[in-house]
């Protein structure tokens, strides 16, 4: 029987929330009462449309699109807020389903737990493209063969992660049902497994090179090299895709991702730039040339291999199918899903509807600063899998 260690209770789903930013930028819940809402009636189509970080932090690398469209003018006049969230893995999912945020970015296996607890959510805009999950492991101490891990102790930042990483492992042949899981918290389940505990713990793209960054080097094991799985996406209250206003303002508004991401893909260094002004902490802490690389990870996760995609965004429904099939093998749900009915791809045309001359031309005009512009981009990028078991 598999041997689980869960501690974060989640959000009673019975209840609505009011979302509160404190002036360190976290978002705490406060249950409401029957009245309703606290504050003025929501606008049509949206007052402030509201995404919602799965992480518990905004201070990271990997929504450099939005920092990067939102300098460049390209969300027009949309009333817009990112939120961190609490660091309960499945909230990204819970507030959007109970209207307290609009937008979500779940990994694939808390949008499982979505759907097996009956929230009518839709996947709107794919992000990750590749599977940019990983398992870390102490230097010298890793397989290339994930079935090394039976019987050992993975470590994770929250509980609800096991959904990311069971359907990871079955994909490799692993019998998850033989793993171990110690939630060892957020943000500290990296040091945990530096510091000797567990076998191995749970990373993903653009956070190898900011826990370098903090001093701690691992091997890997990286899904954007060997799994099949696709990775997070942007969900949706279904309902919402049915009201004609929010579904409009739905496509402007993935088209400023969009054309953040087409930015970014021109001018790295330009949109690692647009989230240090954002977040000066992480700029000190990270510094340019680890910031790059942790967006060139992520960058190849977000765009995979857009030859053979409809344009950001867009959704692998045969991947997505494969993902839904196994974790319904592995019991993850208890009834078949099918990718059709969760998953759609009608908003990927308008998002990536963009004079895409244009943005390449803004991304290169672009004037990066000094510590930027002496940077080594292909050296950085003929490093970005040194660390790959």
């Amino acid at each position: 029987m598999k041997k689980t260690i869960a501690t974060t209770a989640g959000l009673p789903m019975n209840r609505r929330y009011f979302l509160q930013v404190t002036g360190a930028g976290v978002v705490t819940a406060s249950a409401l009462g029957a009245g309703g809402l606290v504050g003025p009636a929501r606008a049509e189509p949206y007052d402030t449309f509201t995404w919602i970080s799965p992480r518990g932090t905004l201070e990271v690398l990997d929504d450099y699109p939005y920092w990067t469209a939102l300098r460049e003018g390209y969300f027009g006049d949309l009333d817009t807020e990112m939120q961190p969230g609490p660091s309960d893995g499945t909230a990204t999912v819970k507030f959007v389903d109970v209207g307290q945020a609009d937008m979500g970015f779940p990994s694939p296996g808390v949008f499982s737990f979505a759907i097996e607890n009956g929230m009518n959510l839709k996947s709107v805009f794919h992000m990750g493209a590749l599977d940019t999950f990983s398992i870390a492991f102490r230097k010298g101490e890793g397989s290339s063969d994930l079935k090394w891990l039976e019987g050992k102790t993975m470590l994770l930042g929250s509980a609800a992660w096991q959904s990311i990483v069971d359907p990871m492992l079955a994909a490799q042949g692993v019998d998850v049902s033989k793993v171990n899981y110690l939630e060892a918290g957020w943000p500290v389940w990296g040091t945990a497994l530096s510091q000797g505990q567990g076998d191995a713990a749970l990373s993903w793209e653009g956070l190898r090179a900011e826990w370098i960054a903090t001093g701690l080097e691992f091997d890997y094991w990286l899904g954007v090299q060997n799994s099949p799985l696709p990775a997070n996406t942007f969900v949706v209250r279904a309902e919402d895709l049915d009201d004609p206003d929010r579904r409009s303002f739905l496509e402007e508004y993935l088209r400023g991702w969009a054309m953040g991401l087409e930015f970014g893909h021109h001018n790295p260094r330009a949109a690692v730039e647009a989230v240090f002004d954002q977040f000066p902490s992480l700029a000190s802490n990270v510094g340019p040339e680890l910031g790059t690389t942790s967006i060139l990870q992520q960058m190849n996760v977000f765009r995979g291999n857009m030859d053979e995609r409809e344009g950001w965004g867009w959704h692998d429904m045969a991947s997505w199918q494969q993902f839904f099939d196994l974790i319904h093998e592995i019991g993850q749900v208890s009834e078949p899903v099918n990718a059709d009915d969760v998953i759609t791809n009608d908003l990927i045309g308008p998002a990536n509807d963009f004079d895409h001359d244009k943005v390449k031309a803004d991304a290169e005009a672009y004037e990066l600063s000094d510590e930027f512009a002496a940077l080594d981009i292909e050296q950085i990028r003929a490093n970005l899998f040194a660390d790959a078991i």
